[in-house]
C-alpha cells in the first residue's frame, strides 16, 4: 500500500499578506502621483487663465482710452473725418505748382504771340491768345510751333501731357491781320475721362 505525502506550505498567508502590501503601495503611488499630476495641470491651467484674463483687461482699458481719445478730438475740432482726409490726399496729389507752369508757359512764349488770358477747369488750362499775321504766313504753322513748344517744356508737360488746338478766328483790327486761338492743355485725369467716354 502507497502511503500519500501532502506539503503543507506555511508561509502561504505571509506571501498573500506581502502580495496584497504591495499592491496597496502601488494604489498608493498611483493616486500620490495622479493628485500632484491633477495639481501641477490645474495650476497651469489656472496660470493661463490669469495671463488671458489680464491680456482681456489690457486691451479693454486700451479700447476705452482710444474711444476716449476720439471723443476728445470729436468734441475740439480737431477731429479729422475721412472725408477731411480725402480732401487733403487730393489736394497734395492733384495739386498744380503754378509758379513753375508760369514761368515755363513765359519761356514758351516768343514775340510773335500774346497770352491775352487763361483759365483752369475740371484739369484743363486753356490758353487764349493772339498773333499777328500776313497774308502769306500760314497760321496753323505758328500756333503749331506753339503747341510743340509747351510740349517740349517739361515743367508743363509733366502736369499737362496732352496738349492741342481747339479753335481760332481770324480778324482785321487798323489794317493788320490779327489770329485770335485757343489752346487746351489737359491734365491725366481730364485726358483720362475723354478717352474713355469714346
Amino acid at each position: 500500500m502507497e502511503i500519500l505525502h501532502f506539503t503543507i506550505n506555511l508561509n502561504k498567508y505571509g506571501e498573500l499578506k506581502q502580495q496584497e502590501e504591495a499592491e496597496r503601495k502601488v494604489f498608493r503611488n498611483f493616486t500620490i502621483f495622479f493628485c500632484i499630476g491633477t495639481i501641477i495641470l490645474y495650476s497651469v491651467i489656472l496660470y493661463f487663465n490669469y495671463n488671458l484674463n489680464k491680456k482681456f483687461e489690457n486691451r479693454r482699458n486700451f479700447l476705452a482710452e482710444v474711444r476716449k481719445e476720439i471723443n476728445k478730438y470729436q468734441t475740439s475740432g480737431d477731429y479729422l473725418s475721412a472725408r477731411d482726409l480725402e480732401r487733403l490726399a487730393s489736394t497734395v496729389t492733384d495739386r498744380v505748382f503754378w509758379t513753375r507752369k508760369l514761368v515755363a508757359l513765359s519761356e514758351s512764349i516768343d514775340d510773335k504771340i500774346a497770352v491775352t488770358h487763361f483759365g483752369y477747369k475740371n484739369n484743363v488750362l486753356s490758353l487764349y491768345g493772339i498773333t499777328e499775321v500776313s497774308q502769306s504766313d500760314n497760321e496753323f504753322d505758328l500756333i503749331d510751333a506753339f503747341i510743340k513748344k509747351l510740349k517740349d517744356n517739361k515743367d508743363i508737360s509733366v502736369d499737362f501731357p496732352e496738349i492741342k488746338f481747339v479753335r481760332s478766328t481770324r480778324d482785321r483790327e487798323k489794317e493788320t491781320d490779327i489770329l485770335r486761338f485757343q489752346v487746351d492743355a489737359m491734365g491725366e485725369k481730364s485726358t483720362r475721362g475723354r478717352r474713355g467716354g469714346r
